[in-house]
Parts: structure tokens; C-alpha cells; sequence
């Protein structure tokens, strides 16, 4: 298992993904890595959550009911600005274009590996 270049202990990741398996699999792998996690189904449920001011990255879907992941990017650019990584089901170039000159560190495409995980939360987390 690749670890983190800093002390994992220290950052609060939130996933923000509609589908619950997903949610709960990567909350797992991350815990197991040392991450402190914290998840959420919804963009909404996310931005309600006291928990946002503490993130110190999300990791979003793309495709969610209600507020999608992108609209909920330029939401945290211009109200939360943390660093952002998407992963997602969704392989469209244009999508992806938009999300990475939004500012988004990655857009990884599902199934991910953890060395990529890791190295995106690495990047994000300035290790």
C-alpha cells in the first residue's frame, strides 16, 4: 500500500458521491492509509455540513442527483477554495477539460488505483 508523503492523520478528505458502495469503499481504503474521511451522498449534504470549514480536500463525483459535481466546484472555488479531485464513471473529454481548468488537481476515471489515488491526494495536500 503506497502512504502518503505527509501525515495523513492531519487532513479531513470528504467524499462526495451519490453511490453509497463507492462512498464506503474508498472511505475504507483511505482510512486504512491513515485519512481522517468524512462522506456525504450529496452535494447539498456536503456544503450543510459543519465539517467544511475543516476539508483539506474533496473527492467528487461527477454525475449526482440535485447540484452536479461540477456546479458544486464553482461553488467551493468561489465560497471554500480546497483542493478538488473527481472520480468518476464519466469518460467526456469536455467534461473533464472544464473540471481541470476549474482548478480540479485530478480527474481520474473509475476504477481507480490507489497509486494514482494516492499520488492526486499528494498533489492536492501540497506533500
Amino acid at each position: 500500500m503506497k502512504k502518503p508523503k505527509e501525515n495523513p492523520g492531519q487532513a479531513l478528505i470528504a467524499i462526495v458521491d451519490d453511490d453509497q458502495s463507492f462512498r464506503e469503499a474508498l472511505e475504507s481504503l483511505l482510512s486504512l492509509i491513515g485519512f481522517r474521511t468524512a462522506t456525504f451522498a450529496s452535494a447539498r449534504d456536503f456544503l450543510n455540513s459543519p465539517q467544511l470549514t475543516n476539508v483539506s480536500c474533496a473527492i467528487l463525483d461527477v454525475s449526482m442527483p440535485g447540484m452536479d459535481g461540477l456546479e458544486l466546484q464553482r461553488h467551493l472555488v468561489a465560497t471554500h477554495p480546497i483542493p478538488i479531485i473527481f472520480i468518476t464513471d464519466l469518460r467526456d473529454a469536455k467534461t473533464r477539460d472544464d473540471a481541470l481548468r476549474a482548478g480540479a488537481i485530478s480527474f481520474l476515471n473509475k476504477p481507480v488505483s490507489e497509486e494514482t489515488l494516492m499520488d492526486s491526494l499528494n498533489s492536492a495536500l501540497g506533500a
